[in-house]
């Protein structure tokens, strides 16, 4: 009940005569707030910065070269570094084929070294049976004479 009896005398907004009387009072309000308000504060600023002589464009002029002089030294900081990488890089490539090359050498000298032994010991162990040999039958003989001897 109580919903029916305010939509009933709702408000409803249907423009008429009074319109027009609004927006011309918008826009005195507007030429006035213009005249009394705007404009002299506009004035007061430009006459600061008159007053400072253009020294706000001047300081953006020296932080627009700042900023650019900044980006320019962090491009050559950033191609000295991958310049530096590089030479480190190469560095390291011929440090790692010179061991590489000392390494070849040193096992090729080793090589040789375990062939020379290897071969060393042949001799030496065929030259410890024929030793080993010979004794052995002379201590054959001298068991056989002691045996058949006695």
């Amino acid at each position: 009940m109580y919903v029916l009896a305010f939509s009933e005398s709702a408000v409803q907004l249907v423009p008429d005569g009074t319109i027009v009387v609004h927006i011309a009072l918008i826009l005195l309000m507007i030429y006035v707030l213009n005249r009394t308000f705007y404009r002299p504060i506009n004035k007061v600023i430009e006459m600061r910065e008159r007053n400072k002589g253009g020294h706000s464009s001047e300081a953006e002029q020296i932080l627009s070269k700042v900023n650019e002089r900044n980006a320019q030294f962090e491009n050559e900081m950033l191609g000295a570094r991958s310049t530096g990488y590089k030479m480190i890089e190469s560095e390291r490539n011929q440090a790692v084929l010179a061991k590489e090359s000392a390494l070849g050498a040193i096992r090729e000298e080793v090589s040789a070294k375990v062939t020379s032994e290897k071969a060393s010991l042949l001799k030496q162990k065929e030259g410890a049976l024929k030793t080993l040999s010979g004794e052995a039958e002379q201590l054959a003989a001298k068991i056989k004479s002691n045996i058949l001897g006695s």
